[in-house]
């Protein structure tokens, strides 16, 4: 499969909001610890409508897919969710063609451009843009590099992970994670970890058991 189909579209972000529920408990806990706690519910809020919004959908496109989930989160309360929506509207708006590695890697840099435009959030500030950046960047260099999008898109979880996980040692500049300081520090930024998961999501095998 050189390209992401409408079915694994919608089969990626099924699997997204699995995940999701599977480690809400976690993304919660961490939250907790840098923020008010209340992230993972308003993760799982904005899925349950996603998971409503492809239900109640009569077009079976990719473009649809990543519409519904777009606008999910963009009608989901907190700091993040209409972060996120505008992130995923611009997969929705890359969507209208086929979806090879190239286009991906254009709406991800489009994203992420936007996320830290609104956000005014940058890399080494502690939020999703560490996650975000890194991915966009791995698609790219994947894209240029031939690759067909699972690879890219497998790159891009990679590559977003150590992102996430480097948000540990940072200390917060932007969010609420900002607010506590040092308290934060050692916490990986939940807003990153969740950027991770939905590329982790790409791939059938993620899913616990699968």
């Amino acid at each position: 499969m050189d390209s992401v189909t409408a079915v694994a579209a919608r089969e990626w972000i099924s699997r997204f909001a699995e995940v999701i529920d599977q480690r809400a408990a976690e993304l919660t806990e961490l939250d907790r610890q840098a923020g008010d706690g209340d992230y993972g519910t308003n993760l799982r809020s904005a899925l349950r409508r996603t998971r409503t919004n492809l239900a109640a959908g009569t077009e079976e496109s990719a473009q649809a897919a990543f519409t519904a989930i777009a606008n999910a989160f963009l009608h989901t309360g907190g700091t993040s969710g209409p972060l996120f929506g505008v992130w995923f509207r611009e997969f929705a708006k890359a969507a209208h063609t086929e979806l090879t590695a190239t286009v991906l890697a254009d709406a991800a840099q489009s994203a992420v451009d936007i996320v830290r435009r609104l956000g005014k959030a940058e890399v080494g500030h502690k939020t999703m843009v560490d996650a975000m950046v890194p991915a966009a960047t791995a698609l790219r260099a994947s894209a240029e590099a031939g690759a067909d999008a699972p690879a890219a898109l497998a790159a891009a979880a990679a590559a977003a992970h150590a992102g996430a996980d480097g948000t540990a040692d940072q200390l917060a500049l932007r969010g609420r994670a900002s607010y506590v300081g040092e308290h934060a520090r050692g916490v990986v930024d939940p807003g990153a970890r969740t950027v991770a998961l939905f590329f982790d999501a790409a791939r059938p095998d993620v899913l616990v058991g699968a």
